[in-house]
């Protein structure tokens, strides 16, 4: 592995081992993959595609995998993640489905070409140096790619605070639709669905403490839901959303 890639790794290991016996960071791992699922749902239903086996690139500790497994998505579910902290709890899940979780370098998945129905990037691409290469490298092991990312390359995203809350949780990137768009096409994909979203009110009230917070956060999630309900462009110019796309070979 590189430098950058071994930082990567210690970084998440020290995350995952810190976050691993907080209830707060499991319930917020738990809602946050309800949210994914459904847009790998969504986005499968949409396609007409139902996999018969899975593979997530960047799995984390398998919060995915175990809601994807719960709903009967596959048979097979499979995991790739840089940290063996991640893997290792992912493992322990007994999520329905789950044949294993291996460590990658985060540049080479271990696996033949097209092995997969359908892999799932949900919440990675902005997490590494080149999301590029790994998009074209996940899209190499299956025979469709479900991509989800924060559109993060907006006007509230700019803020020093929100930049620096970023990049604590390890954010790389900041990406917007056209970014998302030229990286599928540069890896020799095309998009069959797409969908965006503004999150659930669920989401914006978690990390609220106090009443004040919570009916502060109420207000702004409610106001993000009408804006772009009404003009979903100008919601994604002004704040950050949620973008998920399933995608095929171009040829």
């Amino acid at each position: 592995m590189t430098a950058t890639q071994e930082d990567l790794a210690g970084f998440y290991d020290e995350a995952y081992r810190h976050g691993a016996g907080h209830d707060r960071h499991l319930r917020w791992r738990q809602l946050s993959a309800r949210g994914k699922a459904d847009h790998v749902f969504d986005l499968c239903e949409s396609a007409g595609l139902s996999p018969s086996s899975v593979v997530e690139v960047g799995c984390g500790d398998g919060a995915l995998l175990a809601e994807l497994g719960a709903r009967g998505l596959t048979g097979e579910l499979h995991g790739f993640e840089v940290s063996a902290e991640a893997a290792r709890i992912a493992r322990t899940r007994g999520a329905p489905g789950l044949v294993d979780v291996a460590v990658f370098d985060g540049t080479s998945l271990p696996a033949a070409d097209g092995t997969f129905d359908l892999a799932v990037l949900s919440h990675v691409l902005e997490h590494v140096p080149d999301p590029l290469a790994l998009l074209r490298e996940t899209a190499r092991v299956a025979r469709a790619v479900v991509l989800e990312v924060p559109l993060e390359a907006n006007l509230s995203a700019r803020r020093p605070a929100k930049r620096e809350g970023a990049s604590e949780i390890g954010h790389l990137q900041a990406l917007d639709r056209a970014s998302v768009l030229d990286m599928v096409s540069s890896a020799g994909l095309r998009i069959e669905e797409e969908l965006l979203d503004p999150l659930p009110l669920e989401v914006h009230r978690f990390f609220a403490r106090s009443t004040g917070e919570r009916a502060r956060a109420t207000v702004k999630g409610s106001l993000r839901s009408a804006l772009f309900a009404v003009a979903p462009r100008a919601a994604e110019r002004l704040f950050t959303l949620h973008y998920a796309a399933l995608c095929k070979p171009a040829s």
